[in-house]
């Protein structure tokens, strides 16, 4: 019988992921987890985010805890366990070592398209906001540790949904599931306290979004973000499915 496997899905934020969760949650053999360490950072960091005070009480703020939660005995003992992180909750203090016993994968969306996507929901996002820096730091982390860690280009999955699952779940050694290509309007039970605020147009959906368009133009004030952004995001696109 094939051991457990644990599948953490790195991301910045407006990339896709949630769609993702909701895509693998949809899976009958696998469980999900929506942002585990969101709590810890808001509290080691003192930032003001949305329904902050609802989000440090939803979840616990022990970034150890929650390391242990992550790398224990599967949900329900289901044979996968999709973990959504965010990588700019990886902020220093938060253990990382877990990471080599975990199956990595980076979701990639180009910078432009994440900062307008953000700016939309919280104004003037940094680099440190969107999570470029801190994705390409995660990547050479596990690379250094031998590992070969899974790229995939939202935009592509977009494209092309079913291809590019299929070569995902090649990639990390399981069956695709016909399930993962679609799911139920109005949000899943592991949903993070914070969905309604940001998952909207996710929860309104039962499928992945169709291509996307014209790439957009990205407000004057925010081209620092954008350049700053590129060469992390480039890196990783050398390598993508």
């Amino acid at each position: 019988m094939q051991s457990p496997k644990k599948i953490a899905m790195w991301s910045g934020p407006r990339n896709l992921s949630t769609a993702m969760m909701y895509s693998f949650g949809n899976r009958a053999d696998c469980a999900v987890v929506d942002e585990p360490f969101y709590a810890s950072y808001l509290d080691m960091t003192g930032l003001d985010h949305p329904m902050r005070d609802e989000i440090l009480a939803s979840q616990s703020r022990d970034p150890q805890h929650v390391v242990d939660c992550l790398t224990g005995d599967n949900p329900g003992q289901k044979p996968y366990y999709y973990q959504k992180h965010m990588t700019q909750h990886m902020i220093n203090g938060v253990p990382r070592d877990w990471m080599r016993d975990v199956i990595n994968v980076f979701l990639i969306r180009h910078p432009a398209r994440v900062i307008a996507s953000y700016a939309a929901k919280r104004e003037n996002p940094t680099l440190e906001d969107i999570g470029f820096r801190q994705q390409a730091e995660l990547f050479d982390l596990v690379s250094g540790w031998g590992q070969v860690p899974v790229v995939l280009d939202s935009s592509d999955l977009r494209d092309a949904p079913q291809e590019k699952l299929e070569a995902l779940c090649e990639a990390i050694g399981i069956g695709f599931s016909p399930n993962m290509m679609s799911w139920a309007r109005g949000g899943h039970p592991n949903d993070g306290v914070w969905a309604s605020h940001w998952y909207g147009a996710v929860w309104n959906s039962e499928t992945f979004a169709g291509a996307e368009g014209e790439m957009p133009e990205v407000p004057d004030a925010l081209q620092p973000v954008l350049e700053a952004a590129l060469p992390y995001y480039e890196k990783l696109a050398a390598v993508k499915l």
